[in-house]
């Protein structure tokens, strides 16, 4: 169980995380100016741009960029789970199960899933994390599996975030 000292100072390590650890963001509002000026500058898409067009497609209706929502969330769980180090992701898998609407409100939920100790680097093991990306309704706009890096205490890594 998570100590509020290590949540506090910034600095979860290894040794302070167990499988079950679950972590909670603040919440983000997606605004129709979010959408439109994120996709303008990284997925020019018509469903991400204009109402009307969006309105005639899958989407039926103005949708965030998948890419804008794993933006979203990586904000929300830099915020919410401050690994000594960083959160440094080495991999996985996002799935997007529905759209995300101008006036959703986005938290993140991650769980600590597995804690695998490294056998050829002392100073870190891995954490995969279980992370959902919900609106105001509870529903999943973003699941993730992810993998990532934490530190032993003892590595000389210094928390990110004091």
């Amino acid at each position: 169980m998570l100590s509020d000292s290590s949540v506090t100072t910034g600095g979860i390590y290894l040794e302070d995380l167990t499988t079950g650890d679950t972590f909670a963001s603040g919440e983000h509002t997606v605004d129709v100016q979010q959408i439109r000026e994120f996709a303008r500058r990284f997925d020019p898409q018509p469903f991400h741009l204009d109402e009307d067009v969006a309105r005639q497609t899958l989407f039926a209706g103005l949708a965030a960029s998948g890419w804008q929502i794993a933006a979203i969330t990586q904000k929300l769980l830099v915020q919410s789970v401050p690994l000594a180090g960083g959160l440094i992701v080495t991999d996985g898998k996002v799935t997007l199960p529905r759209p995300t609407r101008p006036g959703d409100v986005l938290h993140v939920v991650s769980t600590v899933i597995d804690i695998r100790p490294s056998k050829s680097k002392p100073d870190r093991g891995i954490v995969i994390l279980q992370i959902n990306t919900l609106n105001q309704e509870d529903e999943s706009c973003l699941e993730s599996v992810t993998r990532g890096l934490a530190f032993w205490r003892n590595s000389g890594i210094e928390p990110a975030f004091n």
